[in-house]
């Protein structure tokens, strides 16, 4: 495993957790205020900005939309043109995606709530990096509920020495 990319809303456990990651020599790579709060706590982080080539834009909208990302998270470890391509383009592997998405229904919920601020609690990057690692499972794990760091950070060690698709299948699933 090379590289992680972090990107939560619930913060809960994301700091042990990629302490792990960091510890097991794996990059990470974060957006916003998770790379905010993970380098406050002395971890290198690369911003996706760097990684993409693109800042963060339309007020934040725009982050982690990119071909540099999901090319990385996509790409069919075994099949060559995919390889080929993501030479021939820059784009990095991108092997464990750990994401957790806005609140939206709770956020909905709250009646003194502007429309114009509800609609920017609609999350399309973290949904988007869930589906892609779920389709790729078989090269790419997926960890989107702060709940499953723990049985994560157990199997990390061994994660890309052991057959991918029985430990990799059940988080595809409930991504």
């Amino acid at each position: 495993m090379e590289r992680a990319l972090l990107s939560v809303f619930d913060k809960t456990g994301i700091l042990d957790f990629a302490r792990k990651l960091s510890d097991l020599g794996i990059e990470l790579v974060s957006t916003g205020g998770t790379a905010k709060l993970l380098r406050e706590a002395g971890l290198s982080v690369r911003d996706v900005a760097e990684l993409t080539g693109w800042p963060e834009m339309l007020g934040g909208r725009v982050k982690t939309l990119h071909p540099r990302v999901h090319g990385g998270i996509l790409f069919r470890r075994e099949n060559a043109g995919d390889q080929a391509q993501v030479l021939e383009h820059g784009i990095p592997r991108i092997d464990l995606v750990v994401v957790n998405l806005y609140p939206f229904e709770a956020t909905a919920a709250r009646p003194e709530l502007a429309p114009g601020e509800l609609i920017e609690n609609i999350d399309i990057g973290g949904p988007t990096m869930i589906r892609s690692a779920a389709k790729n499972f078989t090269s790419v794990a997926v960890v989107a509920d702060p709940a499953d760091y723990d049985a994560a950070r157990s199997v990390l060690p061994r994660v890309f020495n052991l057959p991918a698709k029985p430990l990799r299948r059940l988080p595809a699933t409930t991504a």
